[in-house]
């Protein structure tokens, strides 16, 4: 690689992560939970002889758009913040549906890592499973329940 290219990409993720602030490190823990659950997905199939090249993509191009919703999110979050600084409002936190649209895709990836590692035939403690979809299910209702 050239110095340029690098000096270009370093740039780059430099104003990413400073743009993403508190998201970068759920952002880059979900690329990591995406990425093994890719790969345990992967293994999975191919031990089941279930590999198809077409649910592989689809697959990829699922992950890509998770990007997309922590993106939307980012989007509400920027709006409702924009909405409440124009009638005087303000507050530090800015990233509230970011952070839980993140959070709500990493535990959903991890959910699938350990599903694929049960099909592969890893043994499974029950009590992880468990709490894990406890986790999804509070952070899926947290927002219900503080409405009512």
């Amino acid at each position: 690689m050239s110095n340029s290219f690098k000096a270009v990409f370093s740039a780059f993720l430099t104003v990413l992560v400073y743009y993403l602030n508190i998201l970068a490190v759920p952002v880059g823990v979900l690329l990591c939970v995406m990425t093994a659950d890719y790969i345990t997905g992967m293994l999975s199939a191919w031990v089941n002889a279930e590999l198809s090249s077409k649910k592989g993509l689809f697959g990829i191009i699922k992950k890509l758009c998770y990007l997309f919703a922590i993106a939307a999110a980012m989007g509400i979050d920027w709006l409702i913040y924009s909405g409440m600084v124009q009638i005087g409002i303000t507050f530090d936190y800015t990233i509230f549906f970011g952070v839980l649209v993140t959070i709500w895709l990493i535990i959903n990836e991890i959910i699938s890592i350990l599903e694929n590692l049960t099909k592969i035939g890893v043994p499974m403690p029950k009590f992880l499973i468990s709490v894990i979809q406890k986790l999804k299910y509070t952070t899926e209702n947290q927002f219900e329940s503080e409405e009512k």
